[in-house]
């Protein structure tokens, strides 16, 4: 009777009958899609499957996507730590509309962004025409895979290192430059172990988003295999367990994250 009295009041039904609708769902609307290309994948045997996943046009699409995606990654780790710190310590004109310019990715259609990236990418583009004058081919390559990675990619890591430089206390590093500590080794020493777990989250979280990507990456890789052909258009069962992995790695982080932050406000 008092674990009875003492259970928290929700307005929401039992929790049988929510549990049970929220498997419902979740099995309706993505375990049941997925599992079909696990179930298509099971009617080949091992050898037809390997011979598959291995052949040298999908293995060159392996190279491409994760290479790519593990270096769009990286840079936005950088860039996106640098414009989370420029928005959230310096006050500047139309900062606000900067700061909302960075969700554009998301809310921007991938198809659209494609078209846009390979319009202005192109041979005869804004970016595309000098570049080519240079020497230097953007659209229909990898490089162009990785424009379109790196541009899909830096929300991720901005918005999550942003709300910790927010809730970072500047006082550290002002009794850093009181004790002598340069601005350099301020950063090192006090700022970056700080937001160190929050900009590997997002690095991680934006990686595991180019490795899915397809919309945007398409029309400006042009899909040319041995060249420019990404992993998601050729072996999905591959991407689907590079996937699950992936947001294995991501909830670990968040759960050393939470310990973390919970053993230092102990």
């Amino acid at each position: 009777m008092r674990a009875v009295l003492n259970r928290p009041h929700s307005v929401l039904p039992g929790f049988n009958l929510a549990l049970g609708y929220t498997l419902f769902y979740l099995g309706l609307i993505v375990l049941i899609p997925l599992s079909a290309a696990f179930i298509k994948t099971a009617s080949l045997n091992w050898d037809s499957f390997w011979t598959t996943v291995s052949a040298p046009r999908v293995v060159a699409s392996y190279q491409l996507t994760f290479g790519t995606s593990l270096l769009a990654a990286l840079i936005n780790a950088v860039f996106g730590l640098l414009v989370a710190w420029v928005l959230v310590r310096y006050r500047f004109p139309f900062k606000r509309l900067i700061d909302a310019l960075v969700d554009l990715p998301f809310a921007l259609p991938t198809a659209v962004a494609g078209i846009a990236l390979t319009a202005i990418y192109s041979a005869n583009g804004w970016l595309g025409k000098p570049l080519a004058a240079l020497g230097i081919k953007v659209a229909f390559t990898p490089l162009g895979v990785l424009v379109a990675l790196t541009f899909i990619g830096l929300p991720f890591v901005v918005r999550t290192v942003q709300p910790v430089l927010e809730d970072m206390e500047t006082e550290l590093e002002e009794a850093a430059h009181s004790l002598g500590a340069s601005r350099w080794q301020s950063f090192w020493r006090v700022t970056l172990p700080t937001v160190l777990p929050a900009v590997v989250t997002g690095f991680t979280l934006a990686f595991a988003r180019a490795l899915g990507e397809y919309g945007s990456v398409i029309f400006i890789a042009g899909n040319m295999p041995m060249v420019s052909e990404i992993t998601p258009t050729a072996v999905a069962v591959v991407m689907l367990v590079a996937a699950f992995g992936l947001l294995l790695v991501i909830n670990a982080l968040q759960w050393w994250i939470r310990r973390r932050r919970g053993e230092e406000n102990a």
